[in-house]
């Protein structure tokens, strides 16, 4: 005959047996290029705020401390950017190589910036402190498309607002006599 201390079981092992008879949570669809960018870009800004001196935190950082990560990061670079110096500044497509440096191009710190931004108020910051989207972010992005631009020989041209012409605006009223 069982002992009536054999057949207790303890809350452990209970929750124990359970768990072992529970269907696992059904799978994270996996998640998509974008959001999967976004967040590891979050992570990288995080580390980055870690190991300065002193270390941040992401409620401690302005727009100063993002544009010293946009610095930061022109040094993994891949887009020749020459300089002014360079016998090649202002050409498309030069013929030989040369010592100017490699920077961040402007697209990807654009789209850097963008994800960073999407990332912060996802994380609970409010989209008017956004430091992300402070004006000295676009001034910065303004900057560096510019040179980069000139240092290939290609002007971009601010794209002009088109002018909406409303037809019922432009009907004449009759004049009342």
């Amino acid at each position: 005959m069982n002992s009536p201390s054999a057949t207790i079981m303890s809350k452990d092992s209970v929750e124990a047996s359970a768990s072992k008879h529970q269907k696992p949570p059904p799978p994270q669809p996996p998640l998509s290029r974008y959001e999967s960018q976004k967040r590891r870009d979050w992570n990288t800004f995080g580390q980055y705020l870690k190991n300065q001196r002193p270390p941040l935190t992401i409620s401690q950082f302005n727009c100063n401390h993002v544009l010293e990560f946009l610095r930061y990061l022109d040094q993994f670079g891949k887009t020749k950017v020459h300089l002014p110096g360079c016998m090649f500044f202002g050409q498309p497509d030069p013929p030989g190589p040369c010592t100017c440096p490699l920077k961040q191009a402007w697209g990807s710190l654009d789209a850097l910036i963008g994800r960073l931004r999407a990332a912060y108020e996802e994380h609970g910051g409010s989209p008017e402190t956004n430091p992300f989207g402070n004006g000295s972010i676009r001034v910065y992005l303004r900057e560096v498309k510019g040179c980069q631009a000139k240092a290939r020989g290609i002007a971009f041209k601010k794209k002009k607002k088109k002018k909406i012409n409303h037809p019922i605006m432009n009907l004449k009223q009759p004049h009342l006599n």
